[in-house]
């Protein structure tokens, strides 16, 4: 029987080391029987940091175990303790990213634009959307926008709803191709009074901790679809 690894990044995201047990080894791959470290997926970077004094280079999940990989060979064993501690400068920096995303895709969901990718790194963000005509003028209007909302403040939270009352909720599914998630529960994020989507990433608390909203740059990527590449930065 697979043990399910305790997701302890949904209840304490702001949590910086955290203590496990070994599960399973393979190589210089680890599975905890809980971690602090959120796996990549979803068009979200994984966490970094360390265990013990080994660096987690990458952490992914496969089914419901999550798999920490890590930069040298531990020696460890099932059953073995360790002490995590999640790169915090790098945490904190994915969620903001994550949060502006989903503040920027209530934005041009509203505007019937759909996201169509996404991608959410520390360094510099980006999604993929529809919109019939390139008016670089008007994409600025919507970060500018976002960025007047963040300037006013809202809280952000985090809950689970059973599915067939969150497929009642409008507007949840902001993906042009995405299907609702299977599981018998969603989890929501919601943005109080701006958005609320389906999603099992990391978030901040309130919009004014994103800072604010930069947009790099724009590109044409064919007929009706364009990318936005953008970055948060301290006020």
């Amino acid at each position: 029987m697979k043990t399910v690894t305790k997701k302890l990044f949904w209840d304490r995201p702001y949590d910086r080391e955290f203590e496990a047990k070994v599960v399973s080894v393979d190589g210089q791959r680890v599975i905890l029987d809980q971690t602090l470290f959120y796996p990549r997926g979803g068009g979200v970077a994984s966490d970094t940091g360390l265990l013990d004094n080994a660096k987690v280079v990458e952490v992914t999940k496969q089914d419901d175990q999550i798999w920490h990989s890590l930069g040298s060979i531990l020696g460890l064993k099932p059953g073995d303790g360790v002490r995590g501690s999640v790169d915090w400068e790098r945490r904190h920096r994915l969620m903001r990213m994550h949060t502006a995303g989903h503040l920027l895709s209530s934005i041009f969901y509203r505007e019937n634009c759909l996201i169509t990718g996404n991608q959410i790194d520390p360094d510099r963000s980006r999604f993929d959307f529809n919109l019939e005509q390139f008016d670089r003028g008007r994409i600025e209007g919507f970060v500018n926008e976002a960025n007047r909302i963040i300037a006013k403040d809202a809280p952000v939270k985090m809950y689970f709803v059973d599915r067939d009352e969150a497929l009642k909720m409008p507007g949840l599914i902001k993906l042009a191709q995405a299907a609702p998630p299977s599981e018998d529960q969603l989890r929501i994020v919601e943005i109080e009074g701006i958005d609320r989507q389906a999603d099992g990433g990391l978030h901040v608390a309130n919009l004014k901790e994103i800072g604010r909203i930069e947009l790099l740059k724009l590109e044409n990527k064919g007929k009706n679809n364009r990318r936005l590449y953008y970055d948060v930065k301290n006020l």
